[in-house]
């Protein structure tokens, strides 16, 4: 027996944070979309499989949030970031403030399992917006009109549009054949929330020693104490001995890796860990189908660049998308998000992989080179503004 065939405007094949952002922001243009995922996101912190990761986001990202309706629900949770400093190994620091450039926070730190629980609610709320969670993307035939996409249980759907966001591993970037540079680091980074006693004052705090940043990004207070997620960027084989550690001697190494700057770290979630790597696709687009966030690219967590990145793909696609939504999925639609997105993108994760290399030297040489350059950008006014304007995707 065939199944019929059903028709939407846009199927996302990933339901992570940049799935659920991407069916969001399309349904609010008012095009029929259905997000498939073959896990239902957790949204509870003591569930299994929560991700306490945190994502910090942007100004360009905030206002995409606004814009969908999304950043109501988020803004109560969310601990602004007014300034980032930059510390070395030395104790030598120097601090980035907002203010120079802006009348807001950099940017708004959020746990990502909350995020998800968010994006939820916000779907529930977009009759032309269906989650379908349990069911994986199977198959694909595209055509110049369209693109038929089976589905695990052998549901057919036929889509103008196709956005791959099934992150790094890509089952539909493999589909279609579509090959990546990638580049392998001997590095995982931690991560974990602490509480300490030294109040965060909206300061993110990045410390660069050999085998990669240390970064506390502040987070609300918890049961009156302040709070900070981690993001520990370390030799591999170091790190691993650190997940070994009986949780004494881990917050420990913690406080001490943190130089003790808000006093002793206590971890309040399980450390997870994940090997550091970069990416990025030949091609961000084929036919009928876009590719966005990890599916496109990926950075190491520094300077928070991975998910804000991925919400600027959407951006970018839901602009052409809008300026002539009878040209969904067309090939010279998707021609232009390629030549837009790729540049750029490849430009950023060259300059997240300069930053990696150079946070992971040891070599005394570099480590001093490491900490003149970051005087220099930070200590001369138009290269200073200039450097966080760029962060922030200006």
């Amino acid at each position: 027996m065939t199944m019929d065939i059903e028709r939407t405007d846009i199927l996302i094949s990933g339901g992570g944070i940049a799935g659920l952002t991407a069916a969001i922001a399309f349904g609010n243009e008012g095009f029929s979309v259905l997000c498939v995922d073959p896990a239902p996101p957790v949204t509870e912190a003591d569930t299994d499989g929560a991700d306490t990761r945190t994502t910090a986001f942007l100004q360009p990202a905030r206002a995409l949030l606004e814009e969908v309706g999304l950043w109501p629900r988020l803004d109560p949770h969310a601990m602004p970031l007014q300034i980032m400093r930059i510390a070395d190994e030395g104790g030598a620091s120097r601090d980035f403030d907002a203010a120079d450039i802006s009348d807001r926070p950099f940017a708004w730190n959020l746990t990502n399992w909350l995020i998800r629980r968010e994006a939820l609610a916000r779907i529930d709320e977009m009759p032309n917006v269906t989650l379908r969670t349990g069911f994986a993307t199977t198959h694909i035939l595209t055509r110049e009109a369209e693109a038929r996409i089976t589905l695990s249980d052998g549901a057919r759907i036929a889509a103008r549009l196709l956005i791959a966001a099934d992150g790094k591993g890509s089952p539909v970037r493999g589909m279609l054949g579509i090959g990546t540079r990638q580049v392998r680091y001997p590095q995982k980074a931690l991560s974990f929330a602490v509480t300490h006693p030294v109040p965060h004052n909206n300061v993110s705090t990045e410390i660069h020693q050999s085998g990669g940043p240390f970064t506390l990004v502040p987070l609300p207070d918890q049961d009156g104490t302040p709070c900070s997620a981690i993001v520990w960027m370390e030799a591999t084989e170091e790190a691993d001995r650190m997940l070994a550690l009986d949780d004494a001697a881990f917050a420990e190494e913690a406080t001490a890796r943190s130089k003790a700057l808000f006093g002793p770290l206590t971890p309040v979630t399980r450390p997870t860990a994940w090997p550091m790597s970069s990416l990025i696709a030949q091609r961000f687009a084929a036919e009928r189908t876009a590719l966005i966030a990890e599916a496109a690219h990926a950075v190491p967590p520094i300077g928070a660049q991975g998910l804000n990145m991925s919400l600027a793909d959407i951006v970018c696609l839901r602009d052409l998308a809008r300026a002539a939504p009878d040209q969904l999925g067309s090939r010279a639609m998707l021609d232009r998000y390629d030549r837009k997105r790729r540049l750029e993108v490849g430009l950023r994760v060259a300059g997240v992989d300069l930053l990696n290399r150079a946070s992971m030297a040891s070599h005394p040489a570099v480590r001093q080179v490491r900490s003149i350059a970051m005087r220099a950008l930070h200590d001369i006014p138009p290269i200073r503004r200039g450097l966080m304007r760029l962060g922030l995707g200006g």
